[in-house]
């Protein structure tokens, strides 16, 4: 039996943030349960803990993970306690994922940094200073890229 006093999908679209689209997406591809319909209209009507799990979701979907750690997150979820240790590292696991990426992140915003000293140095003439900055980017992409040494 569908809660008459659960949300529409533009209900709960405006209290999840996420589009219409994606909610349906979850849906279908089974991230959510299924929503129950309206007898009537046919319409979906969200409960409050289907909002709630949305709530959430965009939670983790804000912070970057992916929809099968969404996946594992809700399946540990629903073990409580028992799961706090998984919770744990699935999420730590995640903060390294993005420490790596603001890492790689940095090593290129140095390397456009640099390439701008160059050509700023060449613009002007500069060709002492153009070459001084030409020998870290060698070292520095080489961190960006490294190629295979096998």
């Amino acid at each position: 039996m569908v809660d008459k006093d659960g949300f529409t999908i533009a209900e709960a679209v405006a209290r999840c943030g996420l589009p219409e689209s994606t909610l349906r997406y979850w849906e279908r591809i089974g991230l959510v349960r299924p929503i129950e319909r309206d007898e009537s209209s046919r319409h979906r009507r969200y409960s409050h803990d289907d909002v709630a799990t949305l709530e959430t979701l965009a939670n983790l979907r804000a912070v970057g993970l992916s929809i099968e750690d969404m996946r594992t997150y809700l399946a540990g979820a629903r073990r409580g306690d028992e799961a706090a240790g998984e919770q744990r590292v699935l999420f730590e696991v995640h903060a390294r994922r993005l420490a790596d990426e603001l890492n790689a992140l940095e090593l290129r915003r140095r390397y456009l940094d640099l390439k701008v000293q160059y050509w700023s140095a060449r613009e002007v003439g500069d060709l002492d200073k153009a070459a001084d900055v030409a020998e870290e980017l060698g070292p520095l992409i080489r961190r960006i890229n490294p190629k295979d040494t096998v």
